[in-house]
């Protein structure tokens, strides 16, 4: 019996999506951590009680964000500049089904 897997995938990001975020949030393009994120609800997959989705909470009021699609966070410091920098790069993280899903395949002799 052979059993072959990967890792999860990447997924090539295009769509900036503005986050704000205090010193300590994580610098992860495709998800964010921390307490006091500031964006705008109807671009991110928003988890408000970590403990639901089986993620840590780091803090009393820590949460998660995800991004959606091809989208990654940038700040508003710098924007035009982070955005030219990532935008058409390939990211791990996010909410996608090539981060969702591991392949693999199970072969067997005959």
């Amino acid at each position: 019996d052979l059993i072959i897997t990967t890792d999860h995938g990447t997924v090539r990001v295009d769509s900036p999506v503005k986050v704000l975020g205090d010193r300590n949030t994580n610098t992860n393009l495709r998800y964010k951590t921390g307490k006091a994120l500031q964006f705008k609800r109807k671009d991110v997959f928003e988890v408000r009680r970590p403990e639901d989705a089986f993620l840590p909470r780091t803090n009393i009021s820590s949460s998660y964000i995800f991004c959606k699609k091809n989208d990654f966070f940038a700040y508003p410091n710098n924007y035009n500049y982070y955005v030219n920098y990532y935008k058409n790069t390939f990211q791990h993280g996010g909410v996608s089904l090539e981060e969702v899903l591991i392949p693999h395949i199970y072969l067997q002799a005959k």
